[in-house]
């Protein structure tokens, strides 16, 4: 069911309650007292909430009804997980909670696989930052995270990049009415840009424009490591004529190159 719907997963999104801190902060106890009445109320009282996380994913193209119900185990979690003594609004643990799941979910239902122990290494890391969050008052560095569930860091940032969502180059960052801004026009490849592949195909063409004890020479001091002593002894001439061949050929492809 399309996302901009009213109805999702058959609940009339136009129609869901929305409760107040106060009525939450009477509810807190109630819920974590065992009373099913209250966690039905609060769990109802924030279905917006996972209805706003779930928006963020409408370009995925997944079925929103299945996003809405991940996003609501996200929500419950959070709300069993949630410590009262902590000065922090529910909504502000919750909607990382929820993000999480919903992430889950999308990453194990990836076409590209990941192994399960990277998965679970990556879910530890991710729980534990979550909770350093709440604690912390800040996003935890990786040195925290992988002290928190005792897991080298180096292992940590591994699994942490395993899972990573691949997005679309042609996904819209920024759209002020106008023209959109993709994620193409922010990538940039400097190693291998246009200069670097056309420079390569100028040096090849020089390349070949030496004769073939000059090229032999080239190839063999830059390609293959050796010393002038032992391009001499392989070609049968003096260590001064290789350096002053090697210069001469230096010198030439320098002149190509620098005329095209």
């Amino acid at each position: 069911m399309a996302i901009g719907k009213v109805e999702i997963c058959g609940v009339d999104t136009s129609s869901l309650p929305v409760l107040s801190n106060e009525r939450m902060r009477e509810l807190f106890p109630l819920v974590h007292g065992g009373d099913q009445a209250a966690r039905e109320e609060f769990i109802e009282g924030n279905l917006r909430l996972v209805l706003s996380v779930v928006q963020r994913f409408s370009h995925r193209g997944e079925n929103a009804d299945d996003l809405f119900q991940v996003g609501c185990i996200g929500l419950i979690k959070a709300l069993d997980n949630f410590d009262v003594s902590q000065n922090v609004r529910f909504s502000t643990y919750a909607v990382p909670m929820i993000i999480g799941e919903i992430r889950r979910y999308l990453r194990d239902n990836n076409a590209i696989r990941v192994s399960r122990s990277l998965r679970d290494t990556a879910y530890k890391a991710l729980q534990a930052r979550d909770k350093l969050v709440v604690t912390l008052g800040r996003d935890p560095t990786v040195q925290e995270m992988a002290r928190e569930v005792g897991i080298r860091e180096e292992d940590v940032v591994f699994a942490l990049e395993a899972i990573q969502d691949p997005v679309s180059l042609f996904e819209p960052v920024y759209n002020d009415g106008g023209d959109a801004i993709y994620i193409m026009d922010q990538v940039k490849d400097d190693k291998h840009g246009d200069d670097g592949w056309t420079e390569k195909i100028a040096i090849k063409d020089a390349l070949g424009k030496l004769n073939d004890r000059e090229k032999k020479i080239l190839r063999l001091r830059f390609f293959e490591g050796r010393t002038q002593m032992e391009v001499a002894g392989e070609i049968g001439i003096s260590q001064a004529q290789v350096s002053r061949l090697e210069k001469n050929a230096l010198l030439h492809m320098r002149k190509l190159v620098s005329s095209q």
